[in-house]
């Protein structure tokens, strides 16, 4: 049991000031797709939530779940605590839905090649699962949309390229088209009244080839079609006529990281005239619509745009959206390459007299929302969450909600299952970012945060891990401010001014003079050292002297999972094994000393958890008064998660012994469960708890490293949970 219970009613309190802030989305619950398969045995399959919908009473999300051709249902009722309704199987793999009445019509494709397209229509009795009727569409749907008055829906049939053919360019025929069908008083659809709508001959790039990408419709029920490779827009009448196109144009972009450097966030290059080439389109009323910049085969500007439907752009964010996702730490690096965050889902409603227009990022998992009042200077409120690949969204206005489905899952690696999203607009202060870089001299790109430090003036300084090891770095963060507040980067690097490269940094402590030694986790089979480094204030690393590689004793047993902390108790470093090496015992690791003064090594063993599933290890080692304090974790995610603790070990008992013989074996004692603070945030626990730091008066704060969002959510969880 913990030694004591330490006040915290919710992370929302912590995350507060004294006076609420204006209304704010914070997420409040989160739905695991698999959770859908009846056959609990069978959810080891990949599942997906991509193009969601709601129904009228804001009660039944529906969404497309193309890995198993089915319509995932989720019962939102009470919107904190989702609840499965079962998958309805289709013919096919769905690619859109819409909602009208009691019906969900989902375009299906069912092509056997990329030349032999096809597709249906259907109209799905959302309560029973039944289909009503299908329309034969004559080609593949990608998107569907239903007029407001609930008159006719619209299907972009893209009839998509191989990209693995003519070098992935477009020119590939058949050629993609819009269709229009009526629907009747019922939400039935009426295949009599399917008008095929030619788009051909209208682009620049190849009209041959038009492949229309996304549709929308407006309340004077014209159609907004983009043409995404083509970089076109299309404005069509709802008899089928075009009424204007245009194209979607080009942008100068300045501050971002075009190159992909694997391992460094350098916002230093420039790229002229690069194609918008948008994905998704909302209209925000009768004459204007917002388009998210993906990109696709020439472009991708990065950001998102408002039009006129005479063709005119009236807002343009540039890197802006980007920049402000760089602040949170949602910058993906490693996938950035020509695209950058990938701005792919849009969304607009209403809540209140307020216009929101929700911009979501494929790449860096969240979503930018916008107060759209003046369509020519949109506001940035917030950046949320949205979960691994958000795809859709939907707003509930009458319900003050806002919900994601997140396509990625990523089953195969271990990581996080595809999930539903839901966010509430409260009077209540913003739960998220909790760490950011807003405000610095510079732009700072920030991620993978490790092994943490405070200083006697309450400051905590912090380190990346080798996800960025071209660029390994010591963030200084001020905790006093909401969010807390990355002010300085430290950059390690050697004399040559030359970053300091194969490093995996994953702890870092005061040496008392006002520099730091840092520990990195070796990984020998990378030519990655296991290894100690004493830093300046600056982050030099003066010479070879600076480094402490480890004695043959520990290196003759050596495995993969090194040190995950350091610490420093007078002329001590101590330093946390993450898991057992050849020579220790089964669920024990070892905490290593090393002497500064007399150069000797030592350790003493720890006894963790023994795992239900996958792993337990340490990730963090801090000391503070009468003890040292740990963090120990599973590897496990989302509902399988058991063990996130931090324990306590009597500074008493760290009495190091030789290494090579029985080490003797410390005691320890639970401080905190972090599952209920993890689970405080909305979302799936993540599995990696890694930073811990404790101010001078034992305030103590916690972080997670959030895998340099790749294959990741890309939230960072900083917090505190009160005073030891």
């Amino acid at each position: 049991m913990p030694f004591r219970t330490l006040c915290l009613t919710s992370i929302l309190a912590l995350c507060a000031n004294s006076a609420l802030a204006d209304m704010n989305f914070n997420r409040i619950a989160s739905f695991a797709t698999p959770l859908n398969i009846a056959d609990a045995d069978g959810r080891g399959a990949e599942t997906s939530a991509e193009i969601i919908a709601a129904t009228a009473d804001g009660n039944t999300l529906v969404y497309t779940d193309s890995p198993l051709g089915v319509l995932g249902r989720i019962d939102i009722t009470d919107a904190t605590n989702p609840k499965p309704l079962g998958n309805i199987a289709l013919d096919g793999e769905p690619t859109s839905v819409g909602i009208i009445g009691g019906f969900a019509i989902v375009g299906v494709n069912t092509s056997q090649s990329y030349t032999d397209p096809s597709g249906f229509l259907a109209s799905i009795n959302i309560a029973d699962g039944l289909e009503t009727d299908r329309c034969d569409l004559g080609g593949q749907p990608d998107s569907v949309a239903i007029a407001k008055d609930g008159s006719f829906a619209a299907v972009a049939i893209e009839n998509e390229r191989d990209e693995d053919l003519g070098d992935g360019r477009t020119g590939q025929l058949p050629a993609g088209f819009l269709v229009t069908i009526g629907l009747t008083a019922e939400g039935v659809l009426d295949c009599d009244t399917l008008n095929k709508v030619e788009m051909t001959g209208l682009a620049e790039v190849s009209p041959e080839d038009p492949e229309p990408e996304f549709v929308d419709i407006n309340e004077n029920g014209e159609i907004i079609v983009t043409m995404q490779e083509n970089n076109h827009l299309v404005v069509v009448s709802k008899d089928g006529e075009v009424l204007n196109h245009f194209s979607a144009g080009a942008v100068d972009l300045d501050g971002i990281d075009a190159t992909d450097e694997r391992g460094a966030l350098l916002f230093t290059e420039s790229q002229k005239a690069v194609v918008r080439e948008p994905d998704a389109v909302k209209w925000i009323d009768g004459d204007h619509f917002a388009t998210a910049n993906e990109g696709d085969m020439d472009g991708g500007s990065r950001g998102w745009t408002i039009f006129h439907k005479d063709g005119s752009v009236v807002y343009e964010s540039g890197v802006s959206f980007e920049h402000a996702l760089v602040q949170i730490g949602h910058y993906p690096d490693k996938r950035s390459d020509s695209k950058g965050v990938e701005p792919e889902s849009i969304e607009f409603a209403k809540f209140g007299d307020t216009p929101y227009v929700f911009v979501g990022s494929e790449r860096g998992s969240a979503v930018g929302v916008y107060d759209v009042t003046d369509l020519a200077t949109p506001v940035l409120k917030q950046i949320l969450p949205s979960g691994v690949g958000p795809e859709g969204y939907v707003a509930l206005p009458e319900r003050n909600l806002l919900v994601s489905a997140n396509e990625k899952d990523l089953i195969e690696d271990g990581g996080p299952r595809a999930h539903v999203m839901l966010f509430e607009l409260q009077d209540a202060a913003a739960q998220y970012p909790t760490l950011t870089s807003k405000g610095a001299e510079e732009l700072i790109g920030w991620g993978a945060i490790s092994g943490m430090v405070a200083d006697e003036n309450g400051m905590i300084y912090a380190v990346n891990d080798s996800f960025y090891g071209f660029q390994p770095s010591i963030f200084k963060i001020d905790p006093s401010q909401t969010p807390a507040k990355i002010v300085d980067v430290i950059r390690v690097h050697r004399a040559n001014g030359a970053p300091a490269q194969k490093l995996d940094l994953e702890g870092i402590t005061l040496d008392g003079k006002g520099g730091f030694y840092l520990a990195s986790e070796g990984r020998t089979d990378r030519a990655i050292p296991h290894a100690i480094y004493h830093v300046t204030a600056d982050g030099l690393i003066k010479s070879h002297k600076q480094e402490i590689g480890l004695p043959a004793a520990l290196m003759e047993v050596e495995e993969r999972f090194g040190f995950e902390g350091i610490t420093k108790v007078g002329d001590t470093l101590w330093m946390a094994v993450q898991r057992e090496w050849k020579d220790d015992p089964k669920n024990h690791v070892k905490l290593v000393s090393y002497n500064l003064e007399t150069k000797e090594w030592g350790a003493v063993h720890y006894p963790k958890a023994e795992p239900k599933k996958g792993w337990v290890g340490l990730s963090e080692i801090v000391a503070h008064g009468d003890f040292v304090y740990v963090i120990e974790r599973d590897n496990q995610i989302g509902a399988d998660v058991v063990t996130k603790k931090i324990y306590r070990i009597p500074l008493a008992e760290m009495v190091p012994a030789k290494l090579g013989g029985d080490l003797p074996v410390v005691s320890k004692e639970e401080v905190r469960d972090l599952i209920p603070d993890l689970q405080a945030f909305g979302g799936y626990v993540t599995d990696k708890v890694e930073g811990l730091a404790i101010l001078p008066d034992g305030t103590t704060f916690v972080s997670t490293d959030n895998d340099g969002v790749d294959d990741s959510s890309g939230e960072t969880f900083f917090w505190s949970i009160g005073k030891f």
